[in-house]
């Protein structure tokens, strides 16, 4: 008698673990391809799953990963849109990256500092611009991607001075959009994106040409 209260209780207790497993799991009961509501829910594909549904914005988590992987400034001698030493090694960097990712549309913005009028300085700001470009563009970079399309000149600059400031004469490159054939490099390609990041990471940079030789100016900048 024993024996047999002893199996009941056995075969209750397995009834109500199974009943508790099907109330635990009922979040997997919904439609075919709903996205279940579950904590440990892998990552990576809950990330595209925001993405392609607008709910994260590629371009934002992009340029944001530019600015902590690549140096996105590059400085300049006064009156000057000769990229010297430093800024290729800058720019390097950042066309390395520009590269990984040929979906992906760039635009450089140009500076000057106080010295010399508005108009001029305008002008100054847009041939550095251009000079970066040219560079990108030496390196295999499509100048359809990226654009010296904006010049600051001397209107934002980021010491308050009118004198003479290397570190407003500059500029700056940032991630502005999808180019217009590919709005969503997310539709079912991020492992093959991250796949040639890896690859294009081994690859060794084409040599560096010259770059863009001085400009001659009636009137002098910053």
């Amino acid at each position: 008698m024993a024996i047999r209260t002893g199996a009941k209780i056995v075969a209750t207790t397995s009834a109500l673990a199974l009943m508790a497993g099907c109330a635990t799991d009922k979040t997997y009961l919904g439609e075919a391809g709903a996205i279940p509501a579950r904590a440990e829910f892998g990552s990576a594909t809950e990330n595209n799953y925001l993405i392609q549904t607008g709910q994260k914005s590629y371009v934002v988590d992009l340029a944001e990963r530019f600015n902590r992987e690549v140096p996105d400034t590059v400085n300049f001698e006064f009156n000057s849109a000769v990229l010297d030493g430093q800024a290729r090694q800058i720019l390097a960097r950042q066309a390395s990256f520009i590269r990984q990712f040929p979906e992906v549309h760039f635009r450089v913005y140009g500076h000057t500092d106080k010295v010399g009028s508005n108009a001029y300085n305008r002008q100054l700001g847009l041939r550095r611009a251009q000079a970066v470009v040219n560079y990108f563009a030496s390196q295999g970079i499509s100048r359809s991607r990226v654009e010296a399309v904006v010049t600051y000149g001397e209107t934002q600059p980021l010491v308050a001075t009118e004198n003479r400031e290397r570190r407003n004469r500059r500029t700056v490159t940032e991630v502005s959009g999808f180019v217009q054939d590919n709005p969503l490099i997310l539709n079912g390609k991020y492992a093959e994106v991250v796949f040639r990041e890896y690859v294009e990471s081994a690859t060794e940079l084409p040599p560096e040409r010259g770059g863009l030789g001085e400009l001659n100016a009636a009137a002098s900048g910053g």
